[in-house]
């Protein structure tokens, strides 16, 4: 086992500094600084947990003093950094334990000069900042009862700057979870962060609890089974959803052209692997019910990354950054204490990628820069599920010569000023400027944006940022500009996309454009205009999106075997989203229409989500006039996918942590066409006879039918069947291989009830072989981290979390080492003794090989603990608890 890193280690070094800072009612106080500086005090120490490229340069900016369990953070333009510090955690249930903080370095020396609590807000998960305005995305809590009452956006004000909330702040989005569940398990899989892009709108990262009758400022209410993406205008107006089909992402990455990156992952127990996508506005991308079983159906993963749990992620498009680390999604991932970078090169309509360890941080949660090229990262250092007061700092990072440079005080700058800033390299100047410029005189901003939008010798990045800022100002008139445009091939896209892109302001809009655009020699342009025509809600442009030519690679997954919903397939995309226009436009007759045609396969597809009894009679009637097998089969199957429905979400169930993913429904019910679709297939089955009977059992079991006439004993009716895998306490504790076959998530929240018994515990130290590389007694020899205090160093939940997750965070001096000699031996284990003449090693069997340096040819760390996942996948919850219990008085 482990322990997480402490920063307590740090305050010997630390006692004779101290600092003052600003409490919210201004009155100053004094008190012992953990930050002062770091690198210089505790440089060594902290590069055992974290580290960055060597040109680059990393520095503490906070400790867990100020900012213990930090969720989340944002910096504006200027520098000033926010920090959402959530005691409560992802299963921590107890209101009132969060707040978010600024803090401001003064004389930008790399040293926090002041800091304040700017807001109370519980389980902060996203904040952005615009101005004098922060948005943030947080639980709510009702005070009388104490439970969770749902998630909100919010945006505050702080109109005199001084680093405080104005006061109550006015709510943007109402609902934005599912509150039972939030109630029950905490946030875990709840919405999360927030970012704006370069075209104005603010876009929400959704967790798979999803929301029901979520509620905007303009009263527009939408409901989510699952997770996604949403946006919505900062005034809280226009909600919709953006895309649809992902598990649990925490943050989305946006880059100056609209392209919106994420890492998810995927069932608990089926490897948790992460999922790194890129996310095309429509797309499903087929968590939980499509992505085995119905793979055809979605837009695959870049790639699947192996196990870890992604939380923030960033796009660095900033011009004081070194090129090799510019221009790439960079992504966090908690679970492999690495903040990634992915080079992204364009593939078609989409892209291919390269991941890439970029920065080390224990359980890294959050990535943030400034308009000075300042990066700012949020470690939760093994704080727990349920947060922590001790744990959690945050790291500045800058490339080495890099020079602190003022960004500009927007609100005194001129249009014209504003105008050069879209020109800037940095995406954060262009970002803010833009916005900016829309709160600025329509007649001078307009033609000011327009400009840039025009001006073929600027970089594409400026000429959108130009163009999304013209568009933002000037809605109702911006329609002949942006035709204009797009006849532009490299403007065409981005054009064509603004067009449609505010429904309120799209009547006028021509849909020839569009039409023309489905066969443009760009697959981008192609996929635009598709979601586009979608969008413009005519149905007369049905007929042109059925002609979109649906790849080979559009084939099923043989049976049981998983489909490859992680290799990226740029050419099924024009037509998977063509399908997902069909469906907003509601084509059923169009559809139908077509499957007499020697290209009926897109209208398949589409007929697929239609349920409509138009849809069930037209297939029923094409299958009677054609002679083509192989159509026929295909009709069967789009009425098989027919036969039952997704009953609509009410919120009063979730899927859990491993969900049936089988599909192509989870909460399956019939619907009034359903006794037709079935008397039509069982009559069909009977005309063929015996030797079609396991075509029409396969057909009844990929779709889950439960006809029972298809010979094939009936499987519990999935409308009826557990919504939720709940956790049994009683039956659980009394299993074995429990722990194994449930979530971590599950088995934390069991842990909170099943206390054990720590004499079966310390029996369970020596059966499970801890003492291998544990010692409880200073009087035995050093192995690997030491248990004898662990009960004084880590809670309850630490200490289960780390035999659960022993590559989480691990312990400070007691990372694995590489060893190798100049007489080519490698030697791997803990260092349980160094001295200026040698190094002792302990292996994971308890071999110790001692090493003189002289010999030393290499050391390296290694990314992963020693101590090997599942050590604890045989054991009961009952017997884990009595271990941890053993433990827990280990002080």
């Amino acid at each position: 086992m482990k322990r997480t890193l402490n920063l307590l280690c740090l305050f010997p070094l630390l006692l004779g500094f101290t600092h003052t800072y600003e409490r919210p009612n201004n009155q100053n106080f004094t008190k012992k600084a953990l930050y002062s500086n770091p690198w210089l005090l505790g440089q060594d120490t902290l590069k055992n947990v974290a580290g960055a490229p060597d040109d680059l340069q990393m520095t503490l900016y906070t400790g867990p003093e100020v900012t213990p369990s930090p969720a989340c953070l944002a910096v504006a333009p200027t520098g000033e950094l926010y920090v959402g510090v959530d005691m409560i955690g992802s299963l921590g249930k107890d209101m009132g334990k969060g707040y978010i903080r600024r803090f401001v370095d003064q004389d930008n020396n790399g040293t926090v000069d002041s800091h304040t609590d700017f807001a109370r807000v519980d389980n902060p998960r996203g904040i952005f900042v615009a101005d004098d305005q922060v948005y943030v995305l947080h639980t709510t809590f009702d005070e009388k009862s104490g439970l969770a009452s749902g998630m909100d956006l919010v945006v505050f004000k702080d109109s005199n700057n001084d680093g405080v909330a104005d006061g109550d702040p006015k709510i943007l989005i109402k609902g934005l979870s599912n509150t039972k569940y939030i109630q029950e398990r905490g946030t875990d899989h709840a919405t999360n962060g927030i970012r704006m892009g370069i075209d104005g709108w603010i876009y929400i990262a959704v967790g798979d609890f999803g929301f029901h009758n979520a509620t905007a400022a303009d009263g527009k209410k939408l409901t989510m089974l699952g997770g996604g993406i949403l946006r919505v205008r900062p005034d809280g107006t226009e909600m919709e959803v953006y895309t649809h089909g992902l598990r649990n992402i925490y943050d989305v990455a946006i880059d100056p052209y609209m392209n919106i990156f994420t890492r998810d992952n995927t069932n608990d127990g089926g490897g948790w692997d992460i999922r790194f996508s890129h996310q095309i506005q429509s797309g499903e991308y087929g968590y939980p019910l499509l992505f085995q079983n119905f793979t055809e159906e979605i837009i695959p993963a870049l790639a699947m990354m192996g196990g870890g749990s992604g939380t923030g992620a960033l796009y660095m498009d900033e011009d004081t950054w070194p090129e090799k680390y510019n221009k790439v999604p960079m992504m966090a991932d908690w679970g492999r204490n690495f903040l990634f970078m992915h080079k992204v090169v364009p593939d078609a309509a989409s892209f291919k990628q390269t991941e890439q360890e970029f920065i080390k941080l224990p359980q890294v949660t959050d990535a943030d820069v400034d308009g000075s090229g300042r990066l700012y990262l949020a470690a939760w250092d093994g704080a727990g599920y349920s947060g922590n007061p001790d744990k959690g700092y945050v790291v500045r990072t800058v490339p080495n010569g890099w020079t602190y440079k003022a960004f500009p005080d927007l609100k005194s700058e001129s249009i014209e000023d504003l105008k050069n800033h879209l020109k800037s390299g940095s995406a954060t100047a262009r970002l803010y400027a833009s916005q900016e410029l829309v709160k600025r005189s329509e007649e001078e901003a307009a033609p000011a944006a327009l400009e840039i939008a025009k001006d073929k010798d600027l970089p594409l990045s400026s000429r959108v940022a130009g163009l999304y800022t013209y568009v933002q100002i000037n809605q109702e008139n911006a329609q002949e500009e942006l035709l204009q445009l797009a006849k532009e091939s490299e403007m065409k896209e981005f054009a064509l996309r603004a067009l449609t892109d505010r429904l309120g302001s799209i009547e006028s809009v021509p849909i020839d454009p569009f039409i023309e655009g489905l066969k443009d020699p760009s697959p981008r342009v192609r996929v635009v205009s598709a979601v586009g025509l979608g969008r413009l809600g005519r149905p007369e442009a049905s007929n042109a999106l059925l002609q979109t030519p649906v790849p080979a690679s559009f084939v099923a997954p043989k049976k049981g075997v998983e489909g490859p919903h992680h290799l990226p397939n740029a050419e099924i995309i024009p037509a998977h989203v063509a399908v997902q226009a069909l469906v907003r436009l509601n084509a059923v007759n169009q559809a139908v229409g077509f499957l007499g045609t020697e290209t009926p396969d897109l209208a398949l597809w589409a007929l697929r989500y239609m349920h409509d009894a138009r849809a069930v009679d037209g297939l029923i009637a094409a299958y009677g006039k054609t002679k083509d097998q192989n159509l026929k089969n295909k009709i069967l199957q789009t009425l098989a996918r027919l036969y039952k429905k997704e009953e609509a979400y009410d919120a009063s169930w979730w899927w859990g942590t491993r969900p049936d993913s089988h599909g192509p429904y989870y909460k399956a019910v019939l619907w009034e066409e359903s006794p037709k679709i079935e008397k039509f297939l069982t009559a069909e089955q009977q005309k063929a006879g015996s030797s079609k009977n396991q075509y029409y059992a396969d057909l009844n079991d990929k779709f889950r039918m439960e006809i029972a006439a298809f010979n094939v004993a009936p499987k519990k009716d999935i409308a009826k069947a557990p919504t939720e895998k709940k956790v049994d306490l009683n039956k659980i504790s009394s299993q074995k291989g429990q722990v194994g076959k449930t979530s971590i998530e599950d088995v934390m929240i069991a842990l909170k009830k099943v206390k054990g018994d720590p004499a079966k515990g310390k029996a369970l130290f020596t059966k499970q072989g801890c003492h291998a590389c544990h010692s409880l007694s200073k009087n035995e020899p050093m192995k690997g981290p030491f248990m004898g205090q662990i009960g004084s160093i880590m809670n309850r939940s630490q200490i289960a979390e780390s035999i659960l997750r022993p590559n989480a965070s691990i312990s400070q001096g007691f990372s694995t080492v590489l060893v190798s000699t100049k007489d080519k031996k490698n030697m791997m284990g803990f260092i349980t003794q160094e001295t200026a003449d040698k190094i002792v090693l302990r292996d994971i069997a308890g071999n110790v090989s001692t090493v003189k340096k002289s010999n030393v040819a290499s050391r390296k760390e290694m990314p992963n603990s020693m101590m090997p996942p599942g050590l604890a996948n045989s054991l009961t919850i009952e017997e884990l608890a009595s271990l941890v219990s053993f433990l827990e008085k280990q002080k």
